[in-house]
């Protein structure tokens, strides 16, 4: 057939070239690496819409001197003294916020949803400084009081400070010292929460006994896992007992029930766009707020 074409003088295509060769942009945007700690999700919530405060009591225990236990008591004598000891946990409204700005271009040229993306990041960073000081809120106007807030006033403190563990460096009976320091001195707690930096989950995992075996298994989901079936969560918030560069003194790892942190939400994560404040420049702007109170409260 292509030697009759030809014959008759037809024109036969026998290659093709672009002069310039064009550049391709994906229409989607890969994402990076997980900047929030699953502990938002983990604490405890309560939805108060339109709140400025609450309180919530909790108990204390029976351990003052002379009042936590009953007694012999001789006939027509006065019974033994006791207490139960009551307080409140006080929670007070903080705002949080985050803003951006994009060009009109990338909404209007841009392939990939680079809007949605400019969204969706406005979210996360609220939600990673929520992740933050439900750890380290210093607890003063206008701030969460995170689980590491140590008051120097006695009846704000709802963790008792003689209760903190000191551990200079994580070894085989770390974990067990960690779990059986916990709670009262009649029972062994159900197994809580492990809050700790990414390099202990390392320094956990490096652990071996003395024919080269790991002590420690270790099951990582990401963010979460367990430890020895010991549920633990990552937050960068803390100090690392593994790191060198942490003095003495620091708070590295909280352990206990999640749902004895409380966050209340008195408004939900409100995000808006708005064209008008740089209009002539055809800039977009991104706005995000949130208020919320959060403390321990058990």
């Amino acid at each position: 057939k292509r030697g009759k074409e030809l014959k008759e003088g037809r024109s036969i295509k026998v290659g093709s070239s672009q002069v310039v060769i064009p550049k391709h942009t994906g229409d989607t945007i890969n994402k990076t690496f997980n900047e929030v700690s699953s502990i938002v999700d983990m604490v405890d919530n309560k939805m108060l819409p339109g709140g400025e405060s609450y309180e919530q009591p909790y108990e204390k225990p029976m351990n003052t001197v002379g009042k936590s236990e009953g007694g012999y008591t001789e006939q027509g004598a006065d019974y033994q003294d006791v207490e139960t000891v009551t307080a409140y946990a006080p929670i007070t409204k903080a705002k949080i916020t985050a803003y951006q700005e994009e060009p009109e271009e990338v909404t209007k040229l841009a392939a990939a949803d680079y809007d949605g993306l400019i969204v969706a990041g406005t979210n996360k960073a609220l939600r990673k400084k929520l992740a933050k000081e439900i750890l380290v809120g210093a607890g003063g106007q206008n701030q969460l009081k995170g689980i590491f807030h140590n008051p120097s006033e006695q009846k704000d403190q709802v963790i008792d400070p003689a209760t903190d563990l000191e551990i200079s460096v994580i070894d085989a009976d770390t974990l067990d010292e960690i779990i059986y320091s916990y709670g009262g001195d009649e029972n062994v707690e159900s197994l809580s929460v492990l809050v700790l930096n990414k390099k202990d989950l390392k320094a956990f995992a490096q652990v071996k006994d003395k024919q080269g075996k790991k002590v420690y298994n270790i099951v990582n989901q990401g963010n979460k896992g367990t430890i020895d079936n010991v549920p633990f969560v990552i937050n960068s918030a803390c100090y690392s007992i593994a790191d060198t560069n942490t003095v003495a003194g620091k708070y590295c790892m909280a352990y206990g029930p999640m749902e004895n942190y409380l966050l209340t939400v008195f408004s939900d994560v409100d995000i808006q766009r708005s064209t008008d404040y740089k209009f002539k420049q055809g800039i977009i702007c991104h706005k995000g707020a949130t208020f919320v109170g959060g403390n321990v409260v058990a």
